[in-house]
């Protein structure tokens, strides 16, 4: 006799290996074929049985067995293979499963053992080649390629999945939770899971077949042959539990998965949803190529079993292979049941001969569909070999109440699923041949209860997973049946009388307290009523004013308070561009209306927010390097630091300043800028300008206006404080025109030998004295603090005047009380206007006498210890202390104005002292020099040379009248003598 022709077909998914099996079964007298999962097992049973009729079809899996008399052709699951028919044909499917650590050593044992007598067929992986051939030498390898290309999509949110996709999942709860949002925004999907039966799982094929849903949700279980209508899988999730630990899913078996997409000549493409991660390129590679690392070792278990004693089938189970590609697998549940029970003395001592050895192996094999513990589940398989050992069958009163308990069609979709694992046990042990004395009455029976709860499940999860509504307008739109649709005023849209949701802008959003959230279907009904609508409002909005249109500090566009648009960074950054926020139902003359308006908008405000700088920019006039510099400042749009472009402004004569200078523009010691873009305005648009240039995500705030300094942030992007007309200089950030105010009374100070703050620095900069410190630190210098008595002058006898005149002193009302002193932050409005207090020039200030007469005299001789004859000798209180500042110039801060602050004059700066005296040159010693070369650090005052210093307190104590000025004596009533 001609031996076996063994074949292995390898190649990916959809390479019609499956199908070429079929052909070549059919073309024999008789066949079996071993398929993966019982789901795939019925499938492949219906597909000949339309081809041969019922009556030579057989379907042998583990809960289900339909038998003919003149069975020809066989279906089995690969562990309800029939052994010993002697049949023509033998195939089994998927046999890279041999690696598989649960179900592996089945595989391994059918492509060792079963074999047609005329042909033997194995498909799957291309990663078996190494292994079949080392196992069988004379075997033909036959490599098929994928019909359809497979390509790499992504991250897809579930929101944007495409139509007939496939998301999943590797638990019930995943697959349920992903359904449950499926059906929030999509309208429903398909469930399909392996614990389905098969009747629920056709079913729910079925709905997603026929179009009622266009979403599938499953298990892993469709990598397994399963030919469905997929054009995308994505993945929610990369690892899965496999009954020990999560782990990782390998290249091969993520591919096995994703080669559903696509079937025959139609592509397909795979991705990630969720909170999957990316796929690794080189995972997408292997996929996308079908190239794998091939298989090692074959999962194996002794299959020449001895049943002499509980002890010896357990060593035969146990026995180890010296062959380098088997490996013995790890313990199995029928294993470890055989091994519980075998420790029981009853069970041991009815088990001590070959038949109920065996026998006891037969039950022990009994699958734990219930998912139950194992102790339980042991003492379940207890009771039957109990029963079968006892009395032959087992007891079918109790069997009865079994399957009485569980036929109930009541409950939710986890009682259902609960109850069908578990009528699955009881329609295991019916198909056991001799275990019950009415065979056919209970396999019938079980089959009824879990065809019941099978419907009972598919309508659970249609009325949780699908709405029935999207569903009927799904169908309806298809076939092109009109829809009652309406629009108001409001812009609330309504579908066959149901609101859905309403139009903002231009742009429809479904209302999510009603129906489903961003429904496609409901989305294309509303479009018929809102296609006209658009048109309307994009009429509407063209002939709008200015006046309802605005931009955000984060670059979006308002129309009143709806989002039409956003602006976007164009060739030049004076003219930004924009998007429109239309929905693409509108059409492309609606888009191109509405972004043509907003062009004009944000073109208008531009122009008229950057009107001076727009005319420096075009002015024709300016030639050679006043022109570059006008460019130069259109760039920075109107605001430079001085330190970036100190060359430039080196190289500019005298001419070309003073043609700038007629632009307004303003030669600052620290920055170069037009004081009238400082304005709120302007300063908010160019900070939206200059984030859209810089291509930041996030788009700083301006400061609020009015304000002369600001707290810093760290964190702020490079640029920022000199686009919001500010400069950073320690903590807080100092208005740019504020500084230039405060850098020209710092002229006029000997930063050598140091010098304290007058009241109008504080009142320009708004800070208090300590915040002052750290804002001079920032610019460079070093402050010095100190403590000393706190001096008053004695205030002089008033003359009595009338209540009700004038005051005698410049300054008189202002007042004194420190808490009405300006603060940090005071408001100051105009940019060339800063808050100040009149008439706080201080009294005692260094270099004045240290106290009054009147004060000496009070005090006495402290320096003696003499008293005078009749004085108090009570010890004298402690003189109030008072916090001082001694500014030296000190350090290089960092460049961001070119030469050490304060120690240079600005271009605009006067040149001539007030009263026409001119300022001194570089610094000899004296008030008003400039420190020269670097700075040597600071120099103690000699009595003989003290520096008039100033330091900022609360309001002094009012000073004597000189009785011979008669403006002071005007103000306080007298007449001149």
């Amino acid at each position: 006799m001609q031996p076996s022709r063994v074949t292995a077909v390898l190649g990916p998914t959809n390479t019609g290996k499956t199908h070429y099996a079929i052909e070549r079964m059919l073309g024999h007298r008789t066949g079996v074929i071993g398929l993966p999962l019982r789901l795939l097992a019925r499938e492949v049973y219906d597909r000949i049985v339309k081809a041969r009729g019922p009556g030579v079809v057989a379907l042998v899996t583990g809960e289900e067995r339909i038998v003919p008399p003149r069975t020809a052709y066989w279906v089995c699951t690969v562990e309800a293979m029939p052994e010993g028919l002697g049949c023509d044909f033998l195939a089994v499917d998927e046999i890279q499963l041999c690696g598989d650590p649960e179900r592996g050593h089945v595989f391994t044992d059918r492509l060792l053992h079963a074999r047609g007598l005329h042909e033997t067929l194995f498909m799957g992986s291309d990663t078996m080649r190494q292994a079949i051939v080392a196992m069988i030498p004379q075997v033909t390898i036959q490599r098929r390629d994928r019909f359809s290309e497979l390509s790499y999509a992504g991250s897809k949110k579930l929101s944007r999945m495409p139509a007939r996709s496939a998301i999943v999942g590797f638990s019930v709860e995943n697959c349920y939770a992903i359904a449950e949002l499926i059906r929030r925004q999509k309208g429903g999907a398909a469930v399909v899971m392996g614990a389905l039966s098969p009747r629920t799982r056709n079913a729910q094929v079925e709905m997603y077949q026929n179009g009622d849903v266009d979403y599938l949700v499953a298990t892993d279980a469709i990598g397994m042959g399963l030919n469905l209508d997929i054009k995308h899988v994505a993945f929610s999730a990369t690892t899965k539990f496999d009954g020990h630990r999560m782990r990782e899913l390998r290249p091969d078996e993520l591919a096995q998965i994703a080669g559903r997409a696509g079937r025959h000549l139609a592509a397909g493409s795979f991705g990630v949803t969720g909170e999957a991660e990316e796929l690794d390129e080189g995972v997408v590679n292997q996929i996308v190529n079908h190239q794998f690392v091939p298989v090692k070792k074959l999962q194996w278990r002794n299959s020449d079993l001895q049943f002499g004693s509980i002890k010896r089938l357990l060593q035969t189970l146990e026995a180890r292979t010296d062959n380098d590609w088997l490996t013995r697998v790890r313990e199995s549940d029928d294993l470890a049941a055989l091994r519980s029970l075998g420790n029981d003395e009853i069970v041991a001592a009815r088990a001590s001969d070959g038949p109920s050895v065996r026998l006891l192996w037969d039950v022990c094999r009994v699958p734990d569909f219930r998912g139950i513990s194992k102790g339980e589940h042991a003492s379940l398989l207890m009771r039957i070999f109990t029963d079968l050992h006892q009395i032959g069958h087992i007891d079918e009163n109790w069997f009865a109440l079994q399957v009485a308990r569980i036929d109930r069609d009541d409950g939710d979709i986890d009682t259902l699923s609960k109850r069908l694992a578990y009528i699955r046990t009881w329609t295991y042990v019916a198909q056991r041949k001799g275990w019950l004395r009415d065979e056919n009455h209970w396999r019938d029976q079980t089959r009824a209860v879990e065809d019941r709860l099978s419907d009972a499940l598919h309508g659970a999860l249609a009325q949780r997973f699908v709405d029935r509504r999207t569903s009927v307008l799904l169908r309806r739109l298809k076939q092109k049946e009109s829809l009652l649709a309406d629009v108001n005023d409001k812009g609330e849209v309504t579908v066959e009388g149901e609101f859905i949701g309403r139009l903002e802008g231009f742009r429809f959003r479904m209302d999510k307290a009603g129906s489903p959230d961003e429904a496609k279907t409901l989305r294309q009904a509303s479009a018929q009523a809102l296609v006209p609508h658009f048109h309307l409002r994009a009429d509407r909005f063209y002939n709008a004013p200015d006046t309802e249109m605005d931009f955000t500090e984060q670059g979006g566009l308002m129309w009143g308070d709806q989002a039409v648009g956003k602006l976007t960074a164009g060739d030049d950054p004076m003219k930004p561009k924009v998007v429109a926020f239309v929905d693409d139902e509108a059409g492309p003359d609606v888009i191109a209306k509405v972004q043509r308006r907003l062009q004009h908008f944000i073109d208008r405000k531009v122009a008229t927010a950057f009107e001076p700088l727009l005319a420096l920019k075009n002015d024709e006039t300016l030639t050679g390097t006043a022109k570059g510099f006008a460019y130069r400042m259109a760039e920075h749009f109107g605001i430079i630091p001085r330190g970036e472009v100190a060359e430039e402004v080196k190289a500019l004569d005298q001419e070309a300043r003073g043609a700038l200078r007629k632009h307004g523009i303003r030669f600052g010691q620290f920055t170069i800028f037009l004081p009238l873009l400082l304005k709120p305005a302007p300063t908010r648009l160019r900070l939206v300008l200059w984030a859209l240039q810089q291509g930041l995500q996030e788009f700083p705030e301006s400061p609020p206006p009015g304000l002369v300094t600001v707290p810093a942030a760290q964190d702020a992007a490079p640029g920022y404080y000199a686009m919001a007309g500010y400069r950073a200089a320690g903590a807080r950030a100092i208005r740019i025109d504020m500084l230039e105010r405060l850098a020209d009374m710092l002229r006029d100070q000997n930063s050598k030998t140091g010098f304290e703050a007058v009241p109008d620095m504080l009142s320009i900069t708004g800070t208090t004295l300590d915040q002052f410190a750290d804002l001079m630190g920032g610019l460079g210098y070093a402050a010095e603090k100190g403590e000393r008595p706190k001096v008053k002058a004695a205030r002089p006898p008033i003359p009595d005047r009338p209540a009700d005149a004038p005051g005698d002193m410049p300054g008189e009302g202002v007042p004194t009380d420190p808490g009405e002193a300006p603060g940090p932050d005071l408001p100051n409005p105009m940019p060339d206007e800063p808050t100040t207090v009149p008439g706080d020039a201080p009294t005692d200030l260094p270099g004045m006498p240290p106290a009054m007469p009147a004060q000496l005299d009070a005090i006495g001789d402290s320096t003696t210890g003499i008293v005078e004859e009749g004085t108090d000798t009570t010890e004298a209180p402690a003189p109030e202390m008072e916090t001082f500042y001694t500014f030296t110039w000190g350090k290089r801060p960092a460049r961001q104005g070119g030469r050490p602050q304060g120690a240079r004059r600005s271009d605009d700066a006067p040149r001539k002292a007030e009263g026409g005296q001119p300022r001194r040159g570089k610094s000899d010693g004296k008030p008003g020099g400039k420190p020269g070369g670097k700075p040597q650090g600071r120099r103690g005052p000699k009595p003989d040379d003290k520096p008039q210093s100033f330091a900022a307190k609360p309001a002094r104590t009012e000073k004597k009248i000189d009785p011979d000025n008669p403006f002071a004596a005007a103000l306080q009533g007298f007449k001149p003598s």
